[in-house]
């Protein structure tokens, strides 16, 4: 039984970026702490949750498939409360859309007031009468959440909510406000309880990480939030997402190459290998700068892993813009790319923009920066044959039920063959066959 008048169950589906999955434990969290129980079939719930992404077309469209889809449910369970909430729902169009089209949603919240889901919740179960609340303007960080967690050795923990940069073609600045970072004693805190419950890995989040606290009085660099991390006693290794190239300070290369704790990895979006793109872009830094970022990276930390994000087909782009992003590929020759075809956002400036790219040229060089970097990847991965990795199993491996996956400390997926106990220790594995996107071997010893 809980505050709802009786044992009620919950189906949450997320879509888009880590802090979405975030976001979606924060609210499991909520759900459970009022009496809720999680349930493994949407058919099944009493509530339905869709935690959504605006980031991209593609991500749009899978949404509103899945909400067209609920509307049988809801006719065959009319108690059933369907609820949408996420960075689609902080633009008013959508949610005009969903209000007019979607008669079976009966809750529609955006990112920042997710502590007053309960409250929609009552509501709802009082009167049945749909609720939409926007979160424009909302500002309040809530610490003292409890979060139902995906993975128990490992935690995505955000520490700055919204971005003030306004790139061209995101609509992120818009949809989740400006930035608001946590406190630092709030965000220990939370750190601690983790390693208390055995966590050992922290995923560190937010939109530019390397701007938090420029908000907080006493200011604190991001660098100076990692190093009190590192002090914390069970957590074993630190990653962060995501990390903007005009922010990025030579006292975070330093950092990254001095405490072992944090993973020898970065993920530093380019988004194009062309200064006039990046320009129009407006993403504040030149081809040059970012190469000579990364030489800077590998002065310090020559075995450092580096991923990036791309964007193929952004307005204006030539064949000679195009052909500079290859370039940089084959200059920095990264461990992996995100590559995504560019998606356009109504509200955004680049939306408006006349010298939109085709989509079948968009597509042909899109499969050509795929080729160009899966090549580098199997490269970078080729010289990892026979050596003998440190891994954190985190579960069974997606692609084969039968083995095991996990990560080593430069954030290349490994699958082997194991038993479930080993899931949450750091092992070693010996590499015995080497793929473009993940390696392959067997346990070694060394249990930690």
């Amino acid at each position: 039984m809980n505050d709802f008048g009786s044992p009620k169950s919950y189906y949450l589906h997320t879509f888009g970026c880590q802090m979405n999955e975030n976001d979606s434990e924060k609210l499991a969290g909520i759900l459970e702490s009022a009496g809720f129980v999680e349930s493994k079939k949407r058919k099944d719930a009493d509530l339905i949750i869709f935690n959504t992404c605006c980031v991209r077309e593609n991500a749009e469209k899978k949404f509103y498939g899945h909400l067209g889809a609920l509307k049988n449910l809801k006719i065959e369970n009319p108690d059933l409360v369907i609820a949408v909430c996420g960075c689609m729902m902080n633009q008013e169009s959508a949610a005009a859309h969903i209000l007019k089209t979607y008669k079976h949603v009966d809750i529609i919240f955006g990112n920042n007031n997710q502590h007053k889901f309960l409250d929609m919740l009552h509501r709802v179960y009082t009167d049945r009468r749909t609720i939409y609340e926007t979160d424009a303007g909302e500002t309040t960080i809530t610490e003292t959440v409890d979060f139902k967690r995906k993975y128990p050795m490992k935690a995505f923990v955000t520490v700055m909510y919204g971005c003030n940069n306004f790139c061209s073609y995101c609509i992120v600045p818009y949809v989740r406000g400006r930035e608001r970072s946590r406190t630092p004693e709030g965000i220990l805190a939370e750190i601690g309880k983790l390693a208390s419950e055995g966590c050992k890995e922290i995923m560190v989040l937010g939109q530019n990480v390397n701007s938090y606290g420029k908000d907080l009085t006493p200011e604190i660099t991001f660098s100076d939030l990692l190093d009190e991390i590192c002090k914390i006693d069970g957590i074993e290794r630190i990653r962060f997402l995501t990390s903007h190239p005009k922010d990025i300070s030579e006292q975070l290369m330093k950092v990254i190459a001095s405490q072992p704790k944090i993973c020898n990895h970065l993920h530093l979006p380019i988004q194009s290998g062309s200064t006039k793109v990046l320009k129009e872009m407006i993403r504040g830094y030149t081809k040059e700068q970012f190469v000579e970022i990364i030489k800077k990276l590998k002065t310090l930390n020559p075995g450092i892993a580096l991923t990036t994000d791309i964007i193929v087909g952004f307005p204006g782009e030539t064949e000679e813009d195009f052909a500079q992003t290859l370039e940089v590929l084959e200059t920095v020759r990264f461990d992996s790319a995100f590559m995504f075809l560019y998606s356009r956002r109504t509200g955004t400036p680049a939306a408006n923009r006349e010298d939109q790219v085709t989509e079948d040229v968009a597509m042909k060089r899109f499969e050509k920066l795929l080729e160009v970097q899966n090549y580098i990847c199997k490269e970078k991965n080729d010289p990892l044959l026979g050596t003998t990795q440190k891994v954190l199993v985190e579960s069974h491996s997606k692609s084969d039920k039968s083995l095991f996956s996990g990560r080593t400390d430069s954030n290349k997926v490994v699958n082997f063959p194991g038993n479930k106990d080993l899931i949450g220790k750091i092992i070693d594995v010996k590499i015995e066959k080497v793929q473009t996107w993940s390696l392959e071997g067997s346990v070694a010893g060394g249990e930690k």
